[in-house]
């Protein structure tokens, strides 16, 4: 029989999640419906990592790779959708997100506005913690033997606890406190993708395929620094980036003053004392003109592009050192045009 997409496999735990929440009664419908919402569109590459180291290492689990693999995906809903929340974003991909939708509800119903935050703030939260508690559950019913859940459920954990100091790091560093140097910046853009996004797939392909320890450091090594340089990419695009193509704002990471890699640099340039005054501020159309004028006449733009180019290089390296293909990276083998593949702006 032949083992479902990973897309198959993610409608069909978002569609258990929904015959629970209906149980439960309409307003907890509405929740997992907007949370099912947030699961929609997208790359699907961490599903493919999962299935693609899998395959590569020549596995013969492929519907459990896939499992594995759709409850990543749901994994990285449950981290957005509260990254959504920590931001004070309502919009995702160019729509309302789940604490957007039960804002604009509750308004529409005629809650004041700090009514309207606070329910959106909580639905956020929940429906969050649902999608993640999914996603273990998924792990655990994967169908592998004992250890081989065991050892997933164990890379689950580590990446969680990982991703989790990266996002408070990155909070604390946009409470302005003290000035973040490059080495920590770049460590908080590690930890908030790279461990749950890339390393945590391709070493759950190998421990399905059953690699040895050294292929299982190797990927882990590889996906740190590959999600590294897909970190730094989206810090581009959350300035550069044109929201319609990529879904994201391109004001609330300045908003927000995070000391992104992007920033950090071009605190170090004579540009700064322009730029300093427009972070940390709602910005207007003409005063992100400027903000990317000087960050990019500053150098600091071309400086994040070369650096996720060489963070890229060096993951493939990586791969083809453990005698894999660079196809093992699937979607990312050309991570180093993804500027253009996702909406950065002129």
């Amino acid at each position: 029989m032949k083992a479902p997409t990973t897309d198959q496999a993610l409608r069909r735990l978002l569609d258990e999640g929904r015959s629970r929440a209906q149980a439960v009664g309409p307003d907890h419908l509405r929740l997992w419906d907007a949370l099912a919402r947030s699961a929609e569109g997208g790359k699907r590459f961490r599903p493919a990592l999962v299935v693609a180291a899998h395959d590569a290492l020549a596995g013969t689990r492929r519907a459990s790779a896939v499992q594995v693999g759709a409850a990543v995906e749901l994994l990285h809903t449950a981290l957005v959708v509260h990254d959504d929340v920590i931001d004070g974003d309502e919009v995702r991909r160019g729509r309302p997100n789940v604490n957007g939708t039960f804002r604009a509800r509750a308004l529409a119903e005629g809650a004041t506005s700090a009514g309207a935050d606070t329910l959106g703030r909580t639905a956020g939260i929940l429906a969050g913690d649902l999608a993640l508690t999914a996603a273990v559950r998924a792990v655990a019913t994967c169908g592998a033997p004992g250890a081989v859940t065991a050892r997933l459920l164990d890379l689950l954990d580590e990446a969680l606890h990982t991703t989790a100091a990266g996002e408070l790091a990155d909070v604390q560093l946009s409470l302005g406190l003290q000035d973040a140097t490059p080495e920590e910046s770049l460590a908080m853009a590690e930890r908030k993708t790279s461990a749950y996004s890339f390393a945590l797939p391709l070493q759950a392909g190998a421990v399905l395929a059953g690699a040895d320890e050294e292929t299982l450091s190797g990927l882990g090594e590889a996906g740190r620094v590959v999600g590294t340089s897909f970190q730094l990419v989206d810090d581009l695009l959350g300035v550069f980036g044109d929201p319609a193509r990529t879904g994201k704002s391109s004001t609330s990471d300045l908003r927000e003053a995070k000391q992104t890699p992007l920033l950090v640099h071009a605190r170090s340039t004579p540009e700064w004392p322009l730029i300093q005054p427009l972070v940390g501020c709602d910005l207007g159309a003409s005063q992100l003109a400027e903000v990317r004028s000087l960050l990019t006449r500053s150098g600091s733009r071309a400086f994040v592009e070369e650096l996720a180019a060489s963070h890229h290089a060096a993951a493939v390296l990586v791969v083809e050192g453990l005698g894999l293909p660079v196809e093992v990276l699937g979607p990312l083998a050309s991570l180093h045009a993804a500027l253009g593949d996702r909406g950065a702006a002129a």
